[in-house]
């Protein structure tokens, strides 16, 4: 069948954006291919996303997926590509859908395109793009069967629509006992602060901010004035989360986050590859170091050569005088 089913994320009882945005590609993508989104969602309530593009919404609810279980989860979304027997299987590239969603594609015996940023129909059949080699290149995966993929966040718009969609309520077919791990605990970090996965804008720091313990602190604390200033969430290079000055939620790079924001400032971040293929993404971007040299430069839009003392505060600044303005 040409409809494509889209797992939809939900956290503290919404749907999180990242997984609107995914719903919102893969009703793009269906109706190009001749069919529907139909959206699973799995301890939520799934109201009103025939709005954001669902046609059908099936949920799963009850004890045995009260908590987050990556073998649980990985069980109901085989099951429902499976009964659904649609054409593409999408979720969102979020730490929960890079924790699962590759073991339900084993379970249904599939390959996995990760962290796409663009879907699109060729001679007929769905195809999923991703960026390889650190973003050097892009691939286009198609497959003989089921086509599954997760989907970078902030790559794809939400859709929206007047529409209604059916809920539907699918068997999950297990109880809790049977799971081989299930999450007990979630330790919240600061209540309130963006994701850089998420964000619209992101300021990140590198090394050049220094220790936050010593020389560096007036650094770290002009940039979060200045990602408070432009509603943004602060970010980190590996170097940065690898001294401890920032804990590792906050890392951008091939081995952190991959944000692709419509705004990312670099300040004092040299541009090592790594960090690259985690923000390359970006709409626009700004980068600031006292090194013109420096390769972040050869990526950014607009650069800056001067120190992190001197320039982000006058950022700051000028912000906050553009936005009361």
């Amino acid at each position: 069948m040409p409809d494509v089913l889209v797992f939809v994320e939900y956290s503290e009882g919404k749907p999180v954006k990242a997984a609107l945005q995914a719903l919102g590609a893969g009703s793009r993508l269906a109706t190009e291919l001749g069919g529907s989104a139909i959206a699973l969602v799995i301890g939520g309530d799934g109201g009103e996303l025939g709005k954001s593009g669902a046609g059908r919404v099936l949920v799963a609810s009850g004890d045995a997926v009260k908590a987050y279980s990556p073998d649980g989860y990985a069980r109901i979304l085989a099951n429902q590509a499976a009964a659904t027997g649609a054409a593409v299987v999408l979720a969102s590239a979020t730490p929960m859908g890079k924790d699962f969603v590759a073991r339900a594609a084993a379970r249904a015996k599939c390959g996995l395109a990760a962290d796409c940023t663009e879907l699109k129909v060729e001679g007929g059949k769905p195809a999923a793009i991703r960026p390889v080699y650190a973003g050097k290149a892009l691939l286009a995966v198609q497959a003989p069967g089921q086509l599954w993929a997760t989907l970078r966040p902030n790559a794809f718009a939400e859709a929206t629509t007047a529409d209604a969609a059916k809920i539907e309520p699918v068997t999950v077919g297990f109880d809790a006992g049977s799971l081989m791990a299930v999450v007990r605990e979630i330790v919240e970090g600061v209540r309130g602060k963006l994701d850089v996965a998420e964000a619209e804008v992101v300021v990140s720091g590198g090394r050049g901010l220094k220790d936050p313990a010593g020389e560096g602190k007036q650094n770290w604390q002009n940039l979060e004035k200045l990602a408070e200033a432009i509603g943004a969430a602060v970010g980190a290079s590996r170097a940065v989360v690898d001294a401890g000055w920032r804990p590792h939620g906050d890392q951008v790079g091939q081995t952190g986050k991959t944000v692709s924001p419509k705004l990312y400032i670099a300040c004092g971040i040299s541009g090592a590859i790594q960090h690259l293929a985690g923000m390359s993404g970006s709409k626009v971007i700004v980068a600031i170091n006292k090194d013109e040299n420096a390769p972040i430069f050869k990526v950014a839009d607009y650069g800056i050569i001067g120190t992190v003392e001197e320039v982000v505060p006058a950022l700051t600044e000028a912000f906050s005088k553009s936005l009361r303005g």
